[in-house]
């Protein structure tokens, strides 16, 4: 049959107790039997052998003067001793019994003229003093042989145990009113015991449901040291966990399809452009040559575009699985900029921007990969130029602070909406669409470049304002990252 734990812990509890008591009572029992039984030999050797005792025993039994006869007067004499030997009416008595055939010739119990044949008195017919202990014996006894007159005595002094099993009984009463009463303390702390370790868990219980079943709303908190509590805690812990965990895995999953959808239409646009010139020139009779050649650049331009794409997709999935590789050396920071501003001072000249470096400090040699440095300057710079009309102003700088290096682009360009800000490092975000794909741009730059940034342990940040321009800066450890 199927038991709560909270009952089989007051039945547990109760089991205890009840054993306890009964081993208890067991050895109490047998405690106070040998008890018992060591007093009353220990008492009967003392006196036995008390030399005094023993004069008084043989004078009494070589006495034949008078009309007394030497057994009344050895019964006289151990009247004299009865305290001693806590002789009385009841359980024990004593015995003046004849020497040769142990039978009785008087002794405190009247009504009983013969006794048993014991161990004991066998051995004080055979002439020395019986103290045999049998604990399974229903009495205890002693004899004593006496020497004197013709034939000799022993005096044999037997316990009927009444008194033994007198407090016996009064024990187990005890026992009993002393069980009955630790039953009913017991239940009573058992159920506060078992309500004490099973309401917490009966708790997790509910609250590991509620998590099965997708609620988090569920919080326990514990203040406890036992292993209850380290448990609710530890419950607790794990559950938040999880649900962190599941938020990431419904964000990761909302980012995944919006990543397919952008890469989608990111895709489909060149294609349908290089599908609708293509089959222009496949079903064209003739057209002019100017007319060819002009089909024919739009579709290597946008066969360029989505190469870009792919290779721009491509590093980022490296950067995911954490296979892409670093080159990492000391190389002049100072030239790697330099070399960048005069890559890319052509591409700003195209559209009448002012392009200008400016180096605050001198700038010391880097420890990193010079080749996606200089990919992440130039992101940095194409960007400025995409999103500034014609005219405009971007400048590179540069210097040290501390054991890093930074670098910004500031341009004067149409800005980002404070609501974008959160989202310009995120995978095909633009600021301004059109003007971006008419550039070749994939919308992956940033991405790529905070990327790069981050396995040089280094930060890149970005700050504008729509109207007024941008402001992006990257910092870099002058050691680069540990693992160099």
């Amino acid at each position: 049959m199927n038991k709560s734990l909270y009952t089989k812990l007051v039945l547990i509890m109760l089991l205890l107790i009840l054993s306890l008591m009964a081993v208890a009572g067991a050895f109490l029992m047998n405690g106070i039997r040998s008890f018992y039984l060591d007093d009353f030999y220990q008492k009967m050797k003392t006196v036995f052998e008390n030399p005094e005792f023993a004069n008084d025993l043989y004078s009494a039994a070589s006495d034949t003067a008078g009309d007394t006869s030497p057994e009344a007067k050895l019964a006289e004499r151990l009247r004299t001793y009865s305290g001693q030997l806590g002789i009385d009416s009841g359980s024990r008595n004593y015995y003046i019994l004849s020497g040769q055939t142990g039978a009785v010739l008087t002794g405190s119990d009247t009504e009983t003229d013969s006794v048993a044949m014991t161990p004991n008195i066998l051995t004080a017919i055979g002439g020395e003093a019986g103290y045999i202990n049998d604990h399974s014996a229903e009495y205890m006894d002693v004899a004593l042989p006496v020497d004197g007159g013709a034939k000799g005595y022993i005096i044999y002094i037997k316990d009927n145990k009444s008194a033994v099993y007198d407090l016996s009984s009064a024990l187990i009463g005890i026992l009993s009113r002393a069980l009955l009463i630790g039953l009913i303390i017991s239940v009573f702390l058992s159920m506060l015991l078992a309500k004490a370790m099973v309401t917490p868990l009966q708790n997790l219980t509910k609250a590991a449901e509620s998590v099965s079943a997708g609620d988090f709303s569920p919080k326990l908190e514990s203040d406890a040291k036992d292993e209850i509590g380290v448990l609710t805690r530890t419950f607790s812990s794990m559950a938040r966990q999880l649900e962190t965990t599941l938020d990431h895995l419904k964000r990761s999953e909302t980012m995944r399809r919006e990543f397919v959808a952008n890469v989608s239409h990111e895709l489909r646009t060149p294609i349908t452009s290089i599908r609708s010139y293509a089959e222009t020139l496949q079903d064209a009779e003739s057209l002019p040559a100017e007319t060819e050649k002009e089909f024919l650049g739009v579709i290597v331009n946008e066969s360029d575009r989505m190469t870009n794409i792919v290779q721009d997709l491509l590093m980022l999935s490296r950067f995911d699985a954490g296979s892409m590789e670093f080159s990492f050396a000391r190389f002049s920071f100072e030239k790697a900029l330099r070399d960048v501003y005069s890559a890319m001072l052509l591409e700003a000249k195209k559209h009448d921007h002012r392009f200008t470096l400016e180096l605050k400090t001198p700038l010391p040699e880097l420890v990193g990969d010079r080749a996606r440095i200089e990919q992440v300057l130039i992101n940095m710079i194409s960007n400025a130029i995409k999103y500034t009309r014609d005219g405009g102003t971007i400048a590179l700088s540069a210097g040290q602070a501390g054991d890093a290096v930074w670098v910004s682009v500031r341009d004067n360009g149409i800005g980002i909406p404070k609501e974008d800000l959160p989202k310009v490092f995120d995978r095909f975000y633009r600021v301004d669409k059109a003007r971006s794909r008419e550039s070749g741009g994939t919308g992956l730059g940033l991405s790529i470049a905070r990327e790069i940034i981050a396995r040089h342990n280094g930060k890149i940040t970005l700050n504008s304002r729509p109207g007024k321009g941008t402001v992006i800066t990257a910092t870099l450890p002058v050691e680069g990252p540990q693992n160099a």
